[in-house]
């Protein structure tokens, strides 16, 4: 809850190149989730910026698309913001110039987070800061070829690889040094993926390193939590991931706490199933077909029904729906009036999973200097 936490509030918004961020707030790019219509959904709740899903630079360059759809952005949005991932330092340049000579977007962030098997075997995300003047090679080109634009590049990485191998600090000063508008670190090791507890201390080392903007990312799973991680760490702002997986109104309570208030959206049940309604919509009109919209919409049930008692049948039977009528049938079902779950307030939500080693290309550990770009390093795939 909101109410035992007073922490000194940021002074002043988050500064991306010239652009007033506020309240200080970043939605993550989510595989899979952060799509045209759920940030609509969620900028409909509150201020900050909402970051498409991740896009390959390959796959960018060579115009699939998937890709090119991937990208394209509301008439509403009005600060178009976009994550790459990439690991050659000439095809990510190569990317970010056409985003900035088309117009594609106002903002760009590169990832150096992701801790997925088929990226880090690559040696790209989080397990590229390893390879120090690797990293610094594609920040400083990636900078210099979004600056005749005036968009503004940041990046997103974590701790590190595991405990003995972390780069948080010097990747920060590598990227400082090149040019970037802020920096967000996830408190966790590449080892740790999703589990544990996130490592604000991290992120105050970080903070106080650095001289620009840093955000702070990892277990923001309400608004207290957000306030928590400013007072702790001094962080400029924060990214917000897993925590608002069905429960877009996240995002409203952060608006509403960065500015002072003490109020914490907690909707019944009959508001939820109005919000899964209008999300599902959303997915139709923005992926142009009923049948796919509602698809994509199901993995997205059991996040918004989280605590509710709701029973199994029903439940899937959500998750099942092929259509919106159907779909507005069974909400019709639920019990409008049933109170939100305050048990599940603070519980992690989305990916949990254990620990596990970290795939790396052979030899990548060998030597931090070596620039060479891995064999394959670079994915073709559109991203997400």
């Amino acid at each position: 809850m909101l109410d035992d936490v007073t922490p000194a509030l940021p002074a002043a918004p988050l500064n991306l190149g010239d652009y007033e961020v506020w309240p200080p707030v970043v939605l993550a790019p989510m595989a899979g989730i952060t799509n045209v219509a759920f940030r609509r959904l969620c900028r409909e709740q509150g201020g900050g910026v909402y970051v498409c899903e991740m896009i390959t630079t390959r796959a960018l360059v060579e115009r699939i698309p998937k890709t090119l759809k991937m990208i394209e952005f509301g008439a509403d949005e009005k600060f178009r913001s976009l994550q790459l991932y990439g690991v050659d330092p000439d095809v990510t340049a190569a990317a970010v110039r056409m985003v900035a000579e088309e117009g594609w977007a106002d903002h760009i962030d590169l990832n150096f987070g992701c801790p997925v098997p088929k990226v880090t075997r690559r040696g790209g995300g989080s397990a590229l800061p390893w390879r120090r003047k690797l990293f610094g090679r594609i920040v400083r080109q990636a900078v210099q070829a979004a600056a005749p634009a005036g968009i503004p590049l940041t990046i997103k990485m974590r701790k590190g690889i595991d405990d003995d191998h972390l780069t948080y600090v010097e990747a920060g000063l590598i990227a400082q040094e090149a040019g970037v508008a802020a920096v967000a670190l996830h408190a966790r090791t590449a080892e740790q993926r999703y589990s544990g507890t996130a490592d604000w201390d991290a992120i105050a080392t970080l903070k106080q390193a650095l001289d620009v903007p840093v955000l702070g990312n990892g277990d923001i799973w309400e608004a207290s939590d957000a306030l928590r991680m400013v007072e702790h760490t001094g962080v400029d702002g924060v990214v917000v991931g897993r925590g608002c997986l069905g429960r877009p109104w996240l995002f409203k309570d952060l608006e509403a706490a960065f500015a002072g208030r003490t109020s914490q959206e907690l909707p019944n049940l009959g508001e939820v199933a109005a919000i899964m309604s209008r999300h599902a919509h959303l997915l139709v009109d923005a992926l142009g077909d009923e049948r796919h919209g509602c698809a994509d919409f199901r993995k997205h049930v059991a996040w918004y029904l989280k605590g509710f008692p709701v029973g199994g049948e029903l439940r899937r039977s959500l998750a099942m729906v092929t259509s919106l009528a159907v779909l507005d049938d069974l909400l019709a079902q639920l019990d409008g009036s049933e109170p939100f779950p305050r048990e599940s307030l603070g519980q992690p939500r989305g990916r949990i999973n254990a620990p596990g080693k970290v795939s790396l290309p052979y030899g990548w550990l060998d030597s931090r200097d070596d620039d060479t770009v891995p064999e394959g390093a670079e994915m073709e795939n559109s991203g997400g």
